[in-house]
């Protein structure tokens, strides 16, 4: 009898002591999470922070901390991919961005920054696949790859899918501003009765002037703010440009002639809007383009923001290289 009950109190304690260690490791279990939850949101609020102040190395850094607690956050690598697109890191802005979508591959949002990376390494072939994925889960994102098309030289699947769109009832400016490109690339009049051929070689500024007054023909005011631009008339070059847009909205040369007017007349920040809108119609014509990330360049030069201008400045000169 004795041995029975030693028996049952060593089994007892046997049993306590399990449950205690078992509670005690619980616990230690809980409290690392709670720690690492804890250190995995101080850093990832912090990368959010140095992103927003445009310092992307700093926002990396602290994206990587953030790694080491939990390597499979989409979170995380969506923001890794966006700070590596920031620095032209276009391998690594693809790399975490292809992660992220392992994980969630019909996530809207990481397929719209795939399809900015794809677009910044000019991979618009692959961009478009890309986009029609995103149709098929946001029917109205079509706009978007009329644009694709157009920059992939793909002008009939672009008008084919513009007519779609206005079938659906669904045209927007940038649609209208699209078709105007596309018919004017056909030979097609638009609106604007077509003169005889005008010669603008060897005609003073004022006769060109006179000239676009009877006939708004794009060569002709395309001479006009080339000469207001070597006379430094900015106040004439953005208002003649703003002019030239309502006729020719499709021009990316007025586009980036009414930014530069902006940039010297100091209006930095409509001039960024301004060239925002206009690079879009820039195709094929890597010259064109670095001109206007150059003047992007100046417009955030001027406004402070460094990062921003380098990235511009960059960019032109990968581009420039390029010829």
């Amino acid at each position: 009898m004795q041995r029975c009950m030693r028996t049952k109190y060593l089994y007892g304690l046997f049993a306590f002591g399990m449950l205690f260690i078992s509670s005690f490791s619980y616990a230690q279990i809980t409290n690392i999470e709670e720690e690492n939850s804890l250190k995995f949101q101080t850093h990832f609020f912090e990368a959010l922070k140095q992103k927003a102040i445009k310092n992307y190395s700093k926002a990396i850094e602290s994206l990587e901390l953030c790694n080491e607690i939990d390597s499979v956050n989409v979170s995380v690598l969506f923001e890794f991919s966006k700070n590596h697109l920031e620095l032209n890191n276009y391998f690594e802005a693809e790399l975490f961005i292809d992660k992220a979508l392992q994980l969630e591959p019909e996530n809207r949002y990481l397929l719209q920054h795939k399809v900015a990376v794809l677009k910044a390494q000019r991979n618009f072939k692959k961009a478009i696949e890309v986009q029609k994925t995103i149709l098929k889960i946001q029917p109205k994102d079509s706009e978007e790859l009329v644009f694709l098309y157009i920059q992939n030289q793909n002008f009939a699947e672009a008008e084919a899918l513009i007519s779609k769109i206005e079938e659906n009832a669904m045209t927007s400016m940038r649609i209208k501003s699209f078709k105007r490109f596309l018919e004017n690339r056909n030979g097609v009049e638009v609106n604007i009765e077509k003169p005889a051929e005008i010669t603008t070689e060897n005609v003073d500024f004022e006769t060109l002037k006179k000239l676009y007054a009877n006939n708004k023909e794009y060569k002709i005011v395309q001479e006009i703010l080339i000469q207001e631009e070597k006379e430094a008339l900015f106040e004439a070059l953005y208002a003649d440009s703003k002019e030239a847009l309502e006729l020719f909205p499709e021009q990316p040369f007025l586009y980036k002639m009414n930014g530069l007017a902006l940039n010297k007349l100091r209006k930095y920040n409509e001039a960024i809007t301004v060239l925002s809108i206009g690079i879009d119609f820039v195709i094929d014509n890597s010259a064109m383009e670095a001109d206007f990330y150059e003047q992007l360049a100046i417009s955030h030069e001027n406004l402070g923001n460094k990062s921003e201008a380098l990235k511009y400045k960059q960019r032109a000169i990968a581009l420039r290289k390029e010829n």
